[in-house]
């Protein structure tokens, strides 16, 4: 690694950009300025929450810039008067031409896919919903298209079989804020070539958009891998949706944990409790024994501990 530190402007906004921004800085990057999302309210009690990237450059006495609009006329002279080498954006709004080509050495993004795959909102969600097996992170120029400019570096890791999104994203959290100090040193010093984004002959691209309640209900007309999947790609957030009806009622159950089983033959939607502790629900080709869920307006509990007070008789499956 050369010894040459850029002068950078870093903009996100959650933990997982935050992480990449405390390793700019501990490294010894020159943080010009920090690019956050304005203060919102949040929750039951509408409290003003901070995002984990602003608390990390309060406490570190960065300077700090929330626009409410990223095309004002003020946010960008305030950008071009920092003078920085690069900008570098970790899970942040999408910027427009006037503020990514400030910088002389450009803006990079880091992504949490191997692209060109899964282009989009929620790649770490939708590459294990997909089943797949490796992912990674990517750094790439950011240009007029959303996710498709030239990249930079990138570094794979593999999915183990039972892994869901929530373990998947610290893994990439970590690998992707070592890779952004990479790139941003690496860049700084002229040692990186950008190179387009291709996709191998035959290969198709599959996309990442964001996940919205529908796409978290269960269909389990579905095979069990896929329900499985499905469990692991949305947890522990969202939460992969079952809904139950009985009569004129409906519970939701959140499911966040379950296990593959291979010896369930009843029909799919079909609830089997066995020894008054395992859950289980049978899917074309099998079934998942359910581990973990969040009854609704409830907390999070074990299978057996939800057994204890539901009564599956009568309640169908949607």
């Amino acid at each position: 690694m050369t010894d040459r530190l850029p002068r950078i402007v870093f903009m996100g906004t959650p933990e997982f950009a935050a992480t990449s921004l405390r390793v700019l800085h501990e490294a010894g990057c020159d943080i010009a300025a920090v690019v956050t999302v304005p203060d919102r309210p949040a929750g039951r009690g509408q409290k003003i929450t901070l995002s984990p990237v602003k608390e990390y450059a309060l406490e570190h006495r960065m300077n700090i810039l929330q626009p409410e609009k990223l095309r004002g006329h003020r946010f960008i002279s305030s950008l071009q008067d920092l003078n920085a080498d690069m900008f570098v954006v970790v899970a942040f709004r999408m910027l427009p031409e006037a503020v990514w080509s400030i910088p002389p050495l450009g803006t990079f993004n880091l992504h949490a896919s191997l692209l060109p795959q899964y282009r989009g909102a929620a790649p770490i969600n939708h590459a294990i919903i997909n089943g797949e097996t490796r992912t990674g992170v990517t750094t790439f120029l950011i240009d007029k298209e959303i996710d498709t400019g030239k990249i930079l570096l990138s570094r794979e890791t593999e999915i183990a079989p039972d892994e869901n999104a929530g373990s998947l994203h610290d893994r990439l959290m970590q690998i992707g804020a070592e890779l952004a100090l990479e790139t941003a040193t690496g860049l700084y010093a002229r040692r990186l070539s950008p190179v387009s984004q291709k996709s191998k002959p035959g290969e198709i691209l599959k996309q990442a958009p964001r996940i919205f309640t529908a796409d978290t209900v269960i269909n389990w007309r579905e095979p069990a891998v896929k329900v499985h999947n499905l469990v692991r790609g949305l947890s522990p957030y969202p939460g992969a949706m079952a809904l139950l009806l009985r009569d004129d009622r409906q519970l939701r159950l959140k499911i966040l944990e379950s296990n593959l089983r291979d010896d369930v033959m009843e029909i799919p939607g079909t609830i089997i409790v066995t020894g008054k502790n395992r859950f289980i629900i049978s899917c074309v080709s099998g079934g998942i024994e359910i581990l973990t869920l969040i009854p609704e307006g409830r907390k999070r509990m074990s299978a057996s501990d939800f057994l204890r007070g539901f009564d599956p008789a009568g309640w169908e499956l949607v």
